[in-house]
């Protein structure tokens, strides 16, 4: 017997968003999923062919790129920053709007630039950083934080930041400024490559749902 297809969900911003779009593509979690108590993070759902695991973010590319699971949904940043060669985006869900920028504090934001050959950066994505800073001429050292991203300008561990932003309240709080984005983000519907040509038949079904759901062709 085929054991049921694992679904890798993301904790945080895209998750209340993506919940609509599984719903409309037929996939709905046990009512145990909704309980903010629960400690479980695997979810049997409406389908007996499909469960649910609900990871961090970075994670959800590791779990399908490596076909733990075989289908997920996450950040077009973490497809990116990763950029696992099992991994196949075939759907933009068009949820979990945001961009990856540069920020620094106010005061910095007149440096120039042409006369430095080297920055230090506090980021979650050392290689988005190091490539943005590669395609100028410079030298990325980049210090790797997973959150808290605006204290280190103020603390002296780096004078630029590079991470997610929405609205900029967070950098304004913290007097920082956003200087240049790297790129804009949106949620991905990913597949492992490998799954997608042994499991045709159940993830086509589930990719074409989405794609239903939302409206769009194939992710850029």
């Amino acid at each position: 017997m085929t054991r049921p297809l694992t679904f890798a969900i993301p904790k945080g911003r895209i998750l209340d968003e993506a919940l609509p779009l599984l719903a409309k593509a037929g996939i709905e979690p046990e009512a145990e999923f909704h309980d903010k108590k629960s400690r479980a993070l695997r979810f049997a759902t409406n389908r007996p062919d499909v469960s649910i695991i609900r990871v961090r973010a970075f994670d959800v590319a590791t779990f399908v790129a490596h076909g733990a699971a075989q289908i997920g949904i996450v950040g077009s940043d973490v497809v990116e920053e990763f950029n696992y060669s099992e991994l196949y985006a075939p759907v933009d869900l068009d949820i979990g709007h945001c961009r990856l920028s540069v920020a620094e504090p106010v005061d910095a934001a007149d440096e120039d630039q042409a006369a430095m050959s080297h920055v230090r950066v506090a980021t979650k994505y050392p290689h988005l950083t190091r490539r943005y800073y590669e395609k100028r001429g410079l030298q990325a050292e980049c210090v790797k934080l997973n959150g808290a991203m605006e204290l280190a300008p103020s603390l002296g561990l780096s004078r630029r930041i590079v991470d997610l932003v929405s609205s900029g309240a967070t950098l304004k709080a913290n007097g920082l400024i956003e200087t240049d984005i790297i790129m804009q983000i949106s949620a991905r519907l990913i597949v492992n490559r490998a799954a997608y040509k042994m499991r045709s038949a159940e993830l086509s079904p589930l990719v074409e749902a989405f794609r239903a759901a939302v409206g769009v062709k194939d992710a850029a």
